[in-house]
């Protein structure tokens, strides 16, 4: 068991270590990106990466404080359902209101898998394995649709 302090030093070195494994890989634009606090352009949608002691989950999150609005902007990534999954070349699940840890409702796309822990360094290499190639394909898919959100703006 580790203390706060240590479990938060080595999520930090796993982020820290990840995102200068990635920093190399240009956008689709063939722009520098922070991979791992990437930046969609638009308020209230996120690409995230998270991961714990069991699971790790990349995620498109829709956090707006309106569930209605978040409700259209979820239903704007169902229209451009199949060009995402083109992308990724998996399905994800969809998941409209979500309630998070803190009790914010979001919805979210996402992937998750479990077996692997941010704690255990032997389990980073598959850890980078699993969000490498879903974050560069969300970032192609985002570059290709980003336009058909302008009127949510």
């Amino acid at each position: 068991m580790y203390t706060k302090e240590e479990a938060s030093q080595l999520r930090h070195a796993f982020w820290t270590m990840f995102g200068q494994y990635i920093s190399p890989q240009l956008s689709s634009e063939g722009l520098r990106v922070n991979w791992v606090n990437y930046k969609t352009g638009l308020k209230y949608v996120y690409f995230k990466m998270e991961a714990d002691k069991r699971t790790a989950t990349i995620s498109i999150e829709l956090a707006h404080p309106d569930t209605g609005i978040q409700e259209l902007f979820f239903e704007q990534f169902a229209e451009f359902k199949n060009i995402l999954h083109s992308y990724l070349e998996e399905e994800w699940e969809w998941e409209l209101h979500h309630r998070d840890e803190e009790g914010k409702i979001t919805s979210r796309i996402y992937k998750q898998i479990g077996g692997n822990s941010v704690f255990n360094k032997n389990d980073w290499p598959a850890l980078i394995s699993f969000f490498k190639p879903r974050i560069i394909a969300l970032d192609e898919f985002w570059n290709d649709v980003r336009d058909g959100f302008d009127a949510l703006k």
